[in-house]
């Protein structure tokens, strides 16, 4: 793998969003200011550590599907966040151990926590970019170390398009990566709503705190994501109700939608 560069200074005063959901995994990649803004928020809306795990979950199953029943070996996670257990690389290498995965994240501190699993299985590969996935020329170029892009890639995209707060952009962003790869590639993708009114009214509260916002969409637009792709079974639903296994948990039957489709 490539050698990260080291942050020369990190705000841990200041909670970040990949931090305080490594904190409600369960891992403990965090700081003070983390766990206070994950313990405030589980406060008020004490369901989210398990929402987050559900979240997790589904990637487990989407990431499952792709390298075991679609037969993808190229992954491109994008801002794959903090890694705790089950990570894609983790998971896709146990079934296909000559899969090449890549991680796609801005926060250098991110990075280096990848950089220390090193953990990639020999047949295989796992890299990262340290980018904006927003910038699609940067994160490709990076990722064509490690990916050859002339073969499908799996587009993974759990649950941080949220994070993109203008909705155009959010949607141009993932219509690029699609244009970019070649047909065959999947795309699976999740993303949070907020049906509960007490779950908006504490994440606008986590919004105007000073923390990275996260903007919750209802799936009557985020499905927009998948137009022109082929959605395999059972399509565009609710976390819980993609491909259920016995871990799945219920709580977020309607805080968290997502799918994954294939490109035509």
């Amino acid at each position: 793998m490539t050698e990260p560069t080291k942050p020369d200074h990190i705000d841990v005063s200041v909670p970040h969003s990949a931090r305080v959901w490594n904190y409600w995994l369960g891992g403990k990649d965090w700081f003070a200011a983390d766990k206070a803004a994950g313990d405030a928020y589980c406060t008020k809306y004490p369901d989210m550590t398990q929402m987050a795990r559900e979240s997790r979950n589904f990637l487990v199953r989407t990431v499952t599907y792709l390298a075991r029943e679609a037969g993808m070996r190229q992954f491109l996670d994008l801002g794959a966040g903090l890694p705790t257990a089950n990570n894609t690389h983790e998971i896709v290498q146990r079934i296909a151990p000559e899969s090449r995965v890549v991680y796609v994240d801005h926060d250098p501190l991110v990075l280096l926590h990848v950089h220390a699993m090193g953990d990639s299985t020999l047949e295989g590969a796992m890299d990262y970019v340290l980018a904006d996935m927003r910038d699609t020329d940067l994160v490709l170029d990076g990722a064509a170390k490690t990916l050859d892009l002339n073969q499908p890639i799996a587009l993974i995209s759990n649950d941080v398009l949220g994070h993109i707060v203008d909705w155009d952009e959010a949607l141009g962003l993932v219509r690029r990566l699609v244009s970019r790869v070649p047909s065959g590639s999947y795309l699976s993708l999740s993303h949070s709503t907020a049906s509960d009114p007490q779950h908006r009214a504490v994440q606008e509260e986590y919004n105007n705190s000073g923390a990275i916002p996260y903007i919750m969409r209802e799936p009557e637009v985020t499905k927009a994501f998948f137009e022109g792709l082929d959605l395999v079974e059972p399509g565009f639903v609710s976390w819980p109700n993609w491909r259920p296994d016995a871990n799945t948990g219920r709580l977020t039957e309607r805080a968290g939608w997502g799918g994954v489709a294939r490109i035509p």
